[in-house]
C-alpha cells in the first residue's frame, strides 16, 4: 500500500529531530527525520527551534516522498519500528 501524509507531531530539541507520522491505510507509521537533514535540505543556515514546524511544512513533499522509499524497502528501526530519515539518506 502508498503511504500518505500524516501530522506533524513535534520538534524533540534534545534528540535533535521533528517527529512526524504517515499513514497505510488505518496504521500510524512513526517517522522522524533530523534536524541536520532538513538543514542540508534547505542548503541555508541552521533555522531556530521555534522555526522547526515552518520548515517542515516547506520541506513536508520531499520528506515524506523520502520515508516512503524507506518504507517500500522496509528500512524500519526502533520500536516501535518506524522510519528514520537522516542527511544521508537525501544525498544522491
Amino acid at each position: 500500500m502508498t503511504l500518505t501524509s500524516g501530522r506533524y507531531i513535534s520538534h524533540e530539541y534534545d534528540r535533535m529531530i521533528v517527529r512526524f507520522s504517515m499513514h497505510d491505510g488505518t496504521r500510524e507509521v512513526p517517522c522522524a527525520i533530523s534536524t541536520s537533514a532538513m538543514d542540508y535540505l534547505e542548503r541555508g543556515p541552521q533555522v531556530r527551534p521555534e522555526q522547526r514546524e515552518a520548515q517542515f511544512t516547506r520541506l513536508r513533499d520531499r520528506i515524506e516522498a523520502r520515508a516512503a522509499s524507506k518504507y517500500r524497502a522496509t528500512e524500519f528501526e526502533g520500536t516501535p519500528p518506524g522510519i528514520v530519515l537522516r542527511g544521508i539518506d537525501f544525498r544522491p
